[in-house]
């Protein structure tokens, strides 16, 4: 397929109006190779122009790379000037707005890249001076009132990629239709050569970002400090964060992976940066182990995340599943309060076991649709009432009323609340899991992920389960339900099993969540329960791994 006139125009007006000179060079490497008739660079081509860019699950993400379909200076300074006319048209010209920033490739590129533009547009810019967690960004923005966030992070995505997440007022990320308005403002955005920037912003004090640490270190109830922690950052911003916060909090016996302490865009120890991703916690796990620790902290790379280790009783080590760890926190924050009215949330996708964990308390409950923008607005579509919120990829709220978003290190502070209590009566956090699964039911869950290189693969793949779902699972019967246009997700239910399925909002994979729930008549029957359990979710990992191929 030769190169097509409407693709080199359009890679020729990209590149003229590219305010990056190496960016336009890159670009231009790859269209001279397309119009010498190189076949790889014209698929290049066309996907690097494919753009643009558009709000996803969790704001804007992709390969950092030059043209319309890329993370570069280009698309971040014509994104912020959208963003710009949007806040200026709907009454919030001239306000706060907080930048901040990862330590991934071109973090710093884009961070000033959107200062500057927002600086020129007359908005009271603070900026985050070096790479902090996202989190300390999305405080920021409701201890300073500001207007709006942006934080430049690609979260746990692989090292190619960076990305733009946006919090509006109140801090919480955006949803439809503000997305697309943004969208549609950024479409009449001129060339980014000839967008305004100035450098008149002011650079967050360190009072203000210590005031998160004050808040992050005052969220223990509990008077025990006794605990050995292992912990990583991998390879991102968070660990000095989290070690201030701990030290704060009176944590004091805390030990790093030393190997994956300071930030490094590369991300050299591990595939993929995301506690979730298999062997990503190996050195964690072993750290835990050579200090005899209590607990293991798995950050991700921005902070946002969390992700905790056990020791099980032979005494190995285990990464919990981010819903072992979601209901864990879930029962910790209302056994700590009066509960009675309080909402606690999670997805659609996550265990069902928060709700019953709700009701015992007296508290409400909502599922919503995933994603934290979602989770923040639970129940009456602000959040009213919200004291906790999970999601089972490892994102828990538990300090709503200052941070709207997924908090890592909150949730480490509160899980060494939590682990240190326990440890004083000589309990783990393995004997809450099983009071859980007493008084509720055993709920399993694992998940099944199909990683593509053709993002139509998906598409084809949920057509097909849509047109002929499975009518059995796990050896019962299930319904199947199309949540559209709620979600892009199909539902297949029985009697003790559950399983969704829906393509990522971040990342070239489709996922399907599974659940079983099996009763457990009493403690000395938990041993067997679990045993039908794992064999019954070992059953339903096999049949949707099917429904895969």
């Amino acid at each position: 397929m030769s190169l097509a006139p409407a693709l080199r125009d359009a890679t020729f007006r990209w590149i003229a109006d590219d305010p990056d000179q190496d960016a336009r060079a890159e670009l231009q490497g790859v269209l001279a190779r397309a119009i010498a008739g190189d076949q790889a660079a014209v698929d290049e081509l066309t996907d690097r122009m494919a753009g643009p860019l558009t709000f996803g699950t969790a704001g804007l993400r992709g390969p950092v790379r030059a043209g319309a379909n890329g993370m570069n200076e280009a698309v971040v300074v014509r994104t912020t000037a959208g963003l710009a006319d949007w806040l200026q048209r709907n009454g919030h010209g001239g306000g706060v707005v907080v930048v901040g920033r990862d330590a991934r490739h071109g973090s710093e590129l884009f961070h000033r890249a959107a200062a500057g533009v927002l600086a020129a547009a007359g908005f009271d810019v603070r900026v985050l001076d070096g790479p902090l967690p996202t989190p300390v960004t999305a405080f920021l923005v409701r201890e300073l009132n500001a207007v709006a966030g942006v934080q430049i992070t690609a979260s746990h995505n692989p090292p190619a990629d960076n990305g733009y997440k946006l919090y509006i007022e109140h801090g919480a990320q955006i949803v439809p239709p503000t997305d697309r308005q943004i969208e549609a403002a950024i479409a009449q955005v001129p060339a980014a050569v000839s967008v305004p920037r100035s450098q008149t912003w002011t650079t967050v004090s360190a009072d203000e970002v210590a005031a998160y640490v004050r808040r992050a270190a005052s969220l223990p109830t509990g008077g025990v400090r006794t605990l050995r922690v292992a912990a990583t950052p991998m390879h991102g911003v968070g660990a000095a964060t989290l070690a201030e916060v701990l030290a704060a909090a009176e944590f004091t016996d805390v030990h790093f992976v030393a190997q994956q302490q300071d930030p490094d865009p590369d991300f050299p120890t591990v595939s993929f940066p995301n506690p979730e991703e298999p062997g990503a916690t190996d050195l964690l796990l072993a750290l835990a182990a050579e200090v005899d620790a209590d607990l293991a902290i798995a950050l991700d790379p921005d902070a946002d995340r969390c992700a905790l280790g056990v020791r099980e009783r032979d005494g190995s080590w285990r990464m919990l599943r981010g819903d072992e760890t979601g209901v864990l926190l879930g029962e910790h924050v209302l056994s700590t309060m009066d509960a009675t009215g309080a909402l606690v949330a999670t997805t659609i996708v996550s265990s069902s076991l928060l709700s019953k964990i709700a009701a015992a308390h007296g508290a409400r409950y909502d599922e919503t649709l995933t994603g934290f923008k979602w989770l923040v607005r639970a129940g009456d579509g602000a959040g009213t009432g919200l004291v906790y919120a999970y999601e089972e990829a490892l994102g828990h709220c538990v300090d709503p009323d200052y941070v709207r978003d997924k908090d890592g290190i909150s949730a480490a502070v509160l899980a060494c609340d939590l682990a240190a209590g326990l440890k004083a009566e000589g309990r783990t956090p393995l004997d809450v899991l099983d009071d859980l699964a007493v008084a509720h039911g055993l709920h399993l869950t694992d998940q099944v992920s199909l990683r593509v290189t053709e993002l139509s693969r998906i598409g084809e793949l949920m057509a097909k389960l849509r047109t002929d779902p499975p009518t059995s699972l796990a050896g019962g019967s299930v319904s199947a339900e199309d949540l559209r246009p709620r979600a892009d997700v199909l539902a297949l239910r029985g009697e003790g099993v559950r399983v969704l399925i829906r393509p990522s909002g971040t990342e070239p994979k489709l996922k399907a969540y599974l659940e079983i729930v099996e009763p457990v008549p009493d403690r000395d029957g938990l041993a067997a329960a679990r045993q039908r359990a794992v064999a019954r979710l070992a059953t339903l990992r096999g049949e949707v791994s099917a429904l895969f191929e």
